[in-house]
């Protein structure tokens, strides 16, 4: 069990943070940006669950995304030890993700997808209240991705890959389900600019004609 005593504790203050291995480094390391990256998308998440308005089963699965993502961070966090390295005295194996996860997601995607309607444009962010937030959601998490493989470029082996193939699938996870969510009757699909219908004109935008005087 986790027990958070003190939130805040001055250890920060020089811009500098520890990882889950009690390494310390940059706060603007790109593990770093990685894992709050992560949790920005787990926030906007957690903000489309609290709007309500989405079917159960969606609030079902993303309530336990939530949780994996706190592992997907906890992953990031964590370096990978060099080969041949053992767990000290009272250390513990860390926390990963696995492919059993991201086999779920995939799972997830098959489902939905076969629930929602046929796909005919591009898709834009919108409809209803809880699909636009996981519209915001699937970005940070595409944000997410792309930091952590930054990161694993710098850091190679020490940077475990399968948190990022995990970001990678709820990020289409969260798009299938804004279209679970949305349905056909309040979906917003792209329409190409030769189709796109012109705004009318307001009052506002009426010349005056004291204007022209």
């Amino acid at each position: 069990m986790v027990r958070l005593t003190r939130i805040y504790t001055r250890t920060g203050d020089g811009g500098q943070t520890r990882l889950v291995d009690f390494s310390e480094t940059a706060k603007t390391d790109l593990r770093v940006a990685a894992y709050g990256d992560v949790d920005e998308a787990n926030s906007a998440i957690g903000v489309a669950l609290a709007g309500g308005d989405l079917p159960a089963r969606a609030v079902e699965v993303l309530g336990l995304i939530q949780n994996e993502l706190f592992d997907v961070g906890a992953d990031l966090a964590n370096p990978v030890p060099p080969p041949g390295a053992t767990l000290g005295p009272g250390q513990h194996h860390p926390l990963r993700i696995t492919q059993e996860s991201v086999d779920r997601l995939e799972a997830w995607c098959d489902e939905f997808a076969a629930a929602s309607p046929k796909l005919e444009s591009f898709v834009l962010p919108g409809g209803k209240l809880g699909a636009a937030y996981l519209h915001v959601a699937r970005t940070v998490t595409r944000r997410a991705e792309r930091t952590g493989w930054a990161a694993r470029e710098s850091e190679g082996e020490r940077l475990n890959p399968l948190p990022l193939t995990y970001l990678n699938r709820l990020s289409d996870l969260l798009f299938i389900l804004t279209r679970y969510i949305n349905g056909a009757e309040h979906e917003v699909l792209w329409v190409p600019g030769s189709g796109r219908p012109r705004p009318t004109e307001s009052d506002h935008d009426q010349p005056n004609p004291q204007d022209q005087e």
